[in-house]
């Protein structure tokens, strides 16, 4: 089994964030769990993907997307 990791930087890119963003979500438990390892952020790809699919919506006014993922 192959598990792929981005660090904050690639995450940052992936999402047009600035790394201090993600920094801040952290530290108030926003966005994807995250592995730290020896000092280094790293977040799982099916981690992203689920929060991603978690903050899927089709108005401002409802939670979720019903369905899932696509």
């Amino acid at each position: 089994m192959s598990i792929k990791h981005l660090n904050q930087r690639q995450l940052a890119d992936r999402w047009d964030l600035s790394e201090a963003t993600l920094e801040r979500w952290r530290s108030e438990g926003i966005g994807p769990v995250f592995l730290k390892l020896q000092g280094q952020v790293r977040y799982r790809i099916e981690d992203i993907e689920a929060y991603e699919i978690d903050s899927l919506r089709k108005s401002t006014s409802t939670r979720e997307v019903s369905g899932g993922a696509a």
